[in-house]
């Protein structure tokens, strides 16, 4: 009988996820080369947390656990290679530069033509780099600008689809 461990099995959905998150590196790669064609733009949400993201650590306190950015009119400096993508965007009317893996990414959406991808994080390779049991109110927790804790949203991308 075969055992069902990484090293006896197929695993199947990890590379369903590596084909996929290489939609991502391919669609940013044409936009670095020829821009944003038409309407098109791109929401992609990734974990701050994640080992390998670089951000400004005002927008880590901001953003605990995740963050959505939107490249859409205003992005400069956009590249990607196989494992990582780099943007700077204004926050502010302050250029930042951001260094997000692939395996950060949670989710990628162009609005424009209704198509979404949602990954999930698949083995050590793709887990996050902070255990959201180590923090007692969880990831993203803590207190909001109100005091109020946060709480997890789900934010449906409907609104942004055109009817």
């Amino acid at each position: 009988m075969i055992e069902d461990d990484d090293e006896n099995t197929l695993r199947y959905d990890r590379m369903v996820e590596q084909a996929l998150r290489g939609v991502v590196r391919q669609a940013v790669e044409e936009v670095m080369e020829d821009g944003l064609p038409g309407d098109h733009h791109f929401y992609i949400t990734f974990m701050t947390d994640y080992q390998g993201v670089k951000i400004p650590d005002y927008l880590r306190e901001r953003y605990p656990g995740e963050m959505t950015i939107v490249l859409q009119y205003q992005f400069y400096d956009l590249s990607v290679d196989d494992d990582l993508m780099k943007v700077t965007l204004s926050f502010n009317n302050v250029p930042e530069r951001l260094e997000i893996p692939l395996a950060a990414i949670t989710i990628f959406a162009d609005p424009s033509v209704n198509f979404a991808l949602q990954f999930q994080p698949l083995g050590e390779d793709l887990e996050p780099d902070f255990d959201p049991d180590d923090d007692p109110e969880g990831p993203g927790g803590g207190d909001d600008e109100d005091g109020e804790g946060k709480t997890g949203e789900v934010v449906s991308l409907d609104q942004f689809r055109k009817k």
